[in-house]
């Protein structure tokens, strides 16, 4: 390695040919209070969408590992079983995975989620939020970490959870409490 690249300012990426390429990190520390890190990705049905497209509304961002797993599945459900919860207090959902357009179409049409899932195939939003394995199950490298972060209506950060273990939950509870708070 280049004496000039600091190892811990990179991780290693695979792209389809299986050849090994560095991708910078641009991680920050999500600290409640901080604006959160601008975006615009892809959904599911491969329309732009920013963060910035929701201002005036709180958003519960959902970084999770990769469409069609069990837990990613029953979190997911339980969110899409709920939306009412969110509609009714003005707060719009996001699901981001590193899984493609075209996986999180087909994942989003057999659970029918009824909120978007975006697509961070690139890992640049996952690593804004330090929601990035660089190393998960089965060799896997660059997939989001299960997350949850609520943005209030003037683009802040005011809930923050990564969590470590893909098997764990975001705590709905929690998250559920400061959603109502903002919208009190």
């Amino acid at each position: 390695m280049n004496a000039l690249i600091e190892p811990k300012d990179y991780i290693i990426c695979y792209l389809v040919s299986y050849k090994p390429y560095l991708y910078k990190k641009r991680i920050m520390s999500i600290e409640i209070g901080q604006s959160a890190p601008a975006f615009t990705l892809h959904d599911s049905e491969k329309n732009k969408v920013s963060l910035s497209d929701f201002k005036g509304k709180n958003v519960l961002l959902l970084f999770f590992p990769q469409a069609f797993t069990g837990v990613c599945t029953k979190e997911l459900c339980a969110v899409r079983d709920d939306i009412s919860r969110y509609s009714n207090i003005n707060a719009q959902v996001l699901g981001i995975s590193v899984d493609s357009v075209f996986t999180l179409a087909k994942f989003k049409e057999e659970q029918q989620y009824n909120f978007p899932l975006l697509s961070d195939f690139n890992k640049e939003v996952s690593a804004l939020y330090d929601s990035l394995y660089t190393d998960w199950i089965l060799d896997m490298k660059g997939v989001s970490k299960r997350s949850a972060f609520v943005i209030d209506k003037t683009g802040n950060i005011r809930y923050a959870e990564v969590l470590e273990s893909a098997g764990d939950v975001p705590n709905f509870k929690a998250i559920n409490k400061v959603l109502d708070e903002l919208s009190a």
